[in-house]
């Protein structure tokens, strides 16, 4: 199994993110206790598990001495208003390639806000991001900046989020618990899943369950295999669930008011791209009794909220 690293001096800070139980009616009826791992109070602009997939990455890019940054992403994306706020922060230059055309939305604003230099893909000029030599094109142009993969992904991504474990570990007896019995956590690229996964791996390997925010097509169980294969994961213990809805980035009014009535009662705000649809593939699950009565889970809260401003238009007619 691959050692962890030290943490990075690009890391944010894990005594931040405060671990909370709480209280649902679903899970009283089931005897389940959940508690939120809440990494969305870490940071405004690097918000969430982002800040924690491009550490390793921001290492990399300072032991090369690189100038800037490069990376990709769609316009309300997460993973490019972290990079940029992080290259802002951090003094890189930073340049985002951007899935569609050109567009206004509060993120894109925010990453020019940031200095980012943005480049419009078109659909089909970004899937061609998944071709090899995708970004020797863009190294010529910007010489001496480093590759983020998209959503700060590969082995580093992963590594970066391996910490969150022990950290939750050491939070546990402010709950009360002396255990655990698994995570839950919304699934984008699984990059977040496998660093949970390899985390675990050599103590009690506790489960580890992500909700795909996007259909299985979409090739997220190919890539938490690999980079378990990366990381000499022997026996890995996760499942993938779908939670998707009909597709990433697609809500109706079930989701709407999920999200309204999950806030009310928890003060725990959601998105409704990840963090919702991950909760209510949670609620599905324990209500059809898949945990035993008295299990404890973790659930990750993934951040994702700047995204919502773009989404909240929506979400408020789905409410009427």
């Amino acid at each position: 199994m691959t050692s962890l690293p030290s943490s990075s001096a690009f890391s944010p800070d894990l005594a931040l993110a405060p671990l909370h139980v709480v209280d649902l009616p679903w899970l009283r009826a089931a005897a389940v206790q959940l508690a939120v791992l809440r990494l969305d109070l870490i940071d405004p602009a690097l918000s969430g598990n982002k800040w924690f997939k491009l550490a390793h990455h921001l290492e990399a890019a300072s032991a090369e001495r690189a100038s800037g940054l490069i990376s990709l992403g769609g316009p309300h994306s997460n993973h490019l208003h972290a990079l940029a706020a992080a290259a802002a922060r951090y003094g890189f230059s930073s340049v985002g390639l951007l899935r569609g055309h050109a567009q206004r939305t509060p993120t894109v604003d925010d990453l020019e806000s940031y200095g980012m230099q943005l480049h419009w893909l078109g659909y089909g000029g970004y899937r061609e991001r998944h071709q090899l030599g995708f970004f020797d094109t863009w190294r010529e142009r910007y010489p001496n900046h480093y590759c983020v993969p998209e959503g700060g992904g590969g082995l580093s991504g992963a590594l970066g989020c391996a910490p969150l474990v022990a950290h939750v570990q050491e939070k546990l007896a402010t709950l009360g618990w002396t255990d655990y019995d698994g995570w839950w956590l919304a699934a984008g690229t699984g990059t977040t899943l496998a660093g949970l996964v390899i985390g675990e791996a050599g103590q009690c390997a506790r489960r580890v369950y992500g909700a795909l925010a996007g259909p299985p097509s979409h090739g997220v169980a190919h890539e938490v295999e690999r980079l378990l294969i990366q990381a000499d994961i022997a026996h890995p213990n996760y499942q993938l669930i779908d939670a998707s809805r009909a597709g990433f980035g697609r809500f109706d009014a079930e989701v709407a008011a999920f999200i309204l009535e999950t806030e009310a009662a928890t003060d725990v705000p959601l998105d409704p791209v990840y963090t919702a649809k991950a909760m209510m593939a949670l609620r599905f699950h324990v209500a059809r009794g898949y945990f035993p009565r008295g299990a404890r889970l973790v659930f990750v809260h993934t951040g994702g909220l700047q995204g919502r401003r773009a989404a909240q238009a929506q979400l408020n007619e789905l409410l009427r």
